[in-house]
């Protein structure tokens, strides 16, 4: 937003500035500071506030030990051991238990309030050292490696705040700072869904009690989510494409609680719960940025790429990108040239981290993928490579990621089957008309 030279207040010089407080611009802030840093991390709202992606994957407790916010996210979170899948179409459900996955060194993660888990992060990024400022939105950024990148931020009082930063982390969000600006942004033509999502009261455990997993609800036209929070909360949320939310008539809640109503596993659970949250929604999921780094820059977590959020993958994408931009963007500060290689490495991480698990986010609707969810076989280890993937290990070596790609060479396999009217059942494969054909690919 172009501003009168008049408007322009005294600068802030700093170091390090990050757009945005969420986990991945609070890991990155408080990754610098402690580096010794001048850092100002600059969120738009005050915390806390409410955010959706409330289900954690294993490897973030790692990031957790290295901030040293480990005890605080085990006080505010339910202990998640695992996720669990449901199909109506094949009248079953199965459970992945990460403590079944190759990576041994965690296995386990948490359920946690978006609210209270970023509020965590925000006061650590304070507590290291940076100058943490809530309720300052960033308006414009001028970027200039040479001079220093002029960014432009208005407070809640409406005056405007300016600062030169040698260094800029965008982790804006879904705001994608940067990349609006500069026209980068492309939405994902192989998932383009949208959501609705609420928090209930009193919603009944999948089995005799509650256990902690994420469920996953699938269904003919995307899936359900139910996330256990603390205090008897539940977390429901429903993924689709914009041709089924086009059905809508009527009111956002009334649509939500219909759809939640036409399949029985998920009405089973919701009969007699009481919604305490507005229901909310939200388009266009998944997205990537044509550039990810330049010269004194760089986009961290969802400010890069957003994926759809079946496997719960966002938090960690984002603080693991975070964290290693820190590495970056200290190096930077140094030694411009050694860094170039360090930006490098890591895009090629992130979009590695994203393209394993886009693999199986663009299949999830598929009919041989859930296939073989409801029928998981551990050939090859394949069953216990699906639950590293699912732990979040993506960053795996060699020898992790064959079993992995037994999983893909598994489903190829089928695929072709499929074409020709098999699908796999706990017998074998069976001859099976596919309803869709066009579903496969």
């Amino acid at each position: 937003m172009p501003l009168d030279s008049a408007d322009i207040p005294v600068e802030t010089r700093c170091d390090v500035l990050v757009i945005g407080g969420g986990p991945a611009g609070s890991t990155a802030a408080a990754l610098l500071a402690e580096k010794g840093r001048h850092v100002v991390l600059l969120e738009k709202d005050r915390h806390p506030r409410f955010h959706i992606g409330e289900s954690l994957l294993p490897l973030n407790l790692r990031i957790f030990e290295r901030l040293g916010v480990q005890e605080e996210m085990a006080a505010i979170g339910v202990y998640k051991p695992g996720a669990r899948f449901v199909s109506d179409e094949h009248g079953k459900h199965t459970a992945f238990s990460f403590a079944a996955g190759l990576n041994q060194d965690y296995t386990y993660s948490y359920q946690v309030r978006r609210s209270e888990f970023d509020e965590i992060l925000f006061r650590r990024a304070h507590a290291a050292g940076a100058d943490a400022r809530e309720g300052v939105r960033v308006l414009d950024v001028a970027l200039d490696a040479r001079g220093g990148h002029l960014v432009m931020a208005r407070g809640e009082d409406g005056a405007m705040q300016a600062f030169r930063a040698r260094y800029v982390v965008d982790a804006s969000g879904r705001d994608t700072m940067l990349a609006t600006a500069m026209g980068s942004k492309a939405r994902n033509p192989h998932n383009n869904t949208a959501a609705i999502y609420g928090h209930f009261h009193g919603v009944a455990p999948f089995g005799e009690q509650e256990d902690g997993n994420i469920t996953i609800h699938l269904f003919d036209h995307g899936w359900f989510w139910m996330i256990p929070l603390q205090n008897d909360v539940m977390s429901v949320g429903v993924v689709s494409n914009p041709a089924f939310f086009k059905r809508r008539r009527g009111a956002v809640e009334s649509f939500f609680l219909e759809t939640l109503r036409s399949v029985p596993s998920v009405a089973r659970r919701i009969e007699g719960a009481e919604l305490v949250s507005d229901v909310t929604t939200t388009g266009n999921y998944s997205y990537a940025s044509k550039v990810m780094h330049g010269d004194g820059w760089l986009m961290a977590g969802d400010a890069y790429a957003f994926l759809d959020p079946v496997f719960s993958s966002g938090v960690l994408l984002a603080m693991a990108s975070a964290e290693m931009g820190a590495e970056v963007a200290d190096t930077w500060l140094d030694d411009p040239a050694r860094a170039a290689g360090m930006a490098r490495a890591f895009e090629r991480k992130v979009k590695r981290a994203i393209g394993s698990l886009s693999w199986l986010i663009y299949r999830i609707n598929k009919p041989v993928l859930r296939d073989m969810f409801m029928e998981p076989r551990n050939r090859f280890r394949m069953r216990e490579g699906l639950v590293s993937l699912l732990a979040g290990d993506v960053h795996a070596n060699a020898n992790r990621q064959m079993p992995v790609l037994a999983f893909k060479a598994a489903y190829h396999a089928l695929n072709v089957a499929y074409r020709f009217g098999y699908r796999l059942r706990p017998e074998g494969l069976v001859k099976v008309p596919p309803a869709t054909p066009a579903a496969a690919g």
